[in-house]
């Protein structure tokens, strides 16, 4: 088998792919119900203030608050309570010196007020109350416009949207919100060795079974794209050229694994006009990329190194997204050591401040994924990390 004369260095690859791209101009309106995760198209402006009216932010008495200055609890000052309401409505009384209106958390407050005593802070009989101690104005107060001012920018183009943006977005009166379209993502799974349900005499005899595509599949959800699976292809070089040739036309990326070597079955690539093939990361090397179509291993712990690396920032750049990566600060718990010239992507488990590496190698090992929560990177100028080495560590 012929091997890489040169590896192009992660970087020059990275940048190649990434000047290739162009963000996807699409956008969708979504109800809110239906936006969870996804990316914000453009930025949101807010139609109106919130809270819309001055509200109380407590139970109590809506007052003046320059009736209370000379209040003590040896000396209380004595308010007619001139009305009730309770959150929702509105009281048709102005609040005058010596008055005050009882009333509910978020209740509007009454014209002529400007502050909110706790309910707590006073003793009641009748209709009236007895004040024990000074308020200041605004106190327990939440004004017009102090959450969000009319006009504001509330969201920003390229943000991934949480529930709590949501919430923001229906608190402001929206119910739906305009998205980008989510990229339409090939996947081709290539290897006469593959299976793709369970039989133990046929993996007893040499045959794998395959999972590439469920979790390719569900990489490409994580990462703001739809899967178009096109199936399991044997290794023929018609039907694998038939595959890719369809994929390309039908979607906005393509992800092929198996064939990216040089074997006498790898004919993925020769389909291609790739601008690289073959770069530094362990695990991974041999992929390529050109033509908008990625072409993988055939190995899952180097298809998942090989997304991480370069897919799922192809699929940012599609849709434009901002902060994707949940990225912390790690101390090793141990020496991770490496080779000069490589870029090394190393699984690791991260809890409470701490980085441990899965030392089980090898591309084919998917459990080292499983008791994985996230990688550190090695470039290719280094030797590796020593023991309480402070690094950052990239949750997955």
């Amino acid at each position: 088998m012929r091997e890489f004369k040169r590896l192009t260095p992660y970087r020059d690859a990275f940048r190649m792919m990434m000047d290739d791209l162009r963000e996807i101009p699409n956008a969708e309106e979504v109800s809110l119900t239906e936006a969870l995760g996804r990316v914000l198209a453009e930025d949101v402006t807010s139609p109106t203030d919130s809270p819309p009216f001055d509200r109380s932010a407590v139970d109590g008495y809506a007052l003046r608050a320059e009736d209370t200055f000379p209040a003590r609890e040896y000396s209380p000052v004595e308010l007619r309570v001139v009305d009730e309401i309770t959150a929702g409505e509105e009281s048709g009384i102005t609040v005058e010196s010596g008055t005050a209106v009882k009333l509910m958390t978020g209740a509007k407050l009454p014209e002529g007020a400007n502050a909110v005593i706790m309910q707590e802070m006073v003793e009641r009989e009748g209709d009236v109350i007895r004040v024990l101690r000074p308020v200041a104005p605004g106190q327990n107060v939440a004004f017009a416009g102090e959450d969000v001012n009319k006009g504001e920018v509330v969201l920003k183009k390229g943000q991934i949207l949480r529930p709590q943006d949501l919430a923001l977005l229906k608190s402001l009166g929206f119910k739906t919100v305009n998205v980008k379209r989510k990229p339409r993502v090939g996947i081709i799974i290539t290897g006469d060795e593959l299976i793709e349900e369970f039989d133990e005499d046929a993996l007893m005899s040499g045959k794998i079974m395959e999972s590439n595509s469920v979790m390719l599949m569900g990489l490409v959800r994580q990462y703001f794209g739809e899967p178009v699976f096109y199936g399991v292809v044997p290794d023929e070089e018609d039907v694998i050229r038939s595959a890719i040739e369809r994929a390309k036309r039908e979607c906005d990326l393509v992800l092929v694994t198996g064939g990216s070597a040089f074997g006498d079955k790898d004919f993925a690539h020769r389909f291609v006009r790739l601008l690289f093939h073959g770069t530094t990361i362990k695990p991974g090397r041999p992929i390529g990329y050109g033509e908008k179509v990625f072409i993988m291993s055939g190995y899952p712990a180097a298809v998942f190194a090989q997304f991480h690396l370069y897919v799922k920032h192809a699929l940012a750049k599609l849709v434009g997204v901002r902060d994707y990566e949940v990225k912390v600060y790690a101390q090793l718990t141990e020496r991770i050591p490496s080779q000069l010239g490589r870029y090394e992507f190393v699984k690791v488990y991260y809890e409470n401040g701490k980085a441990k590496a899965i030392r089980k190698k090898g591309s084919g090992i998917i459990s080292s994924l499983v008791k994985s929560n996230g990688y550190i990177v090695i470039p290719e100028d280094s030797e590796g990390y020593l023991k309480g080495d402070v690094v950052i560590a990239i949750l997955y």
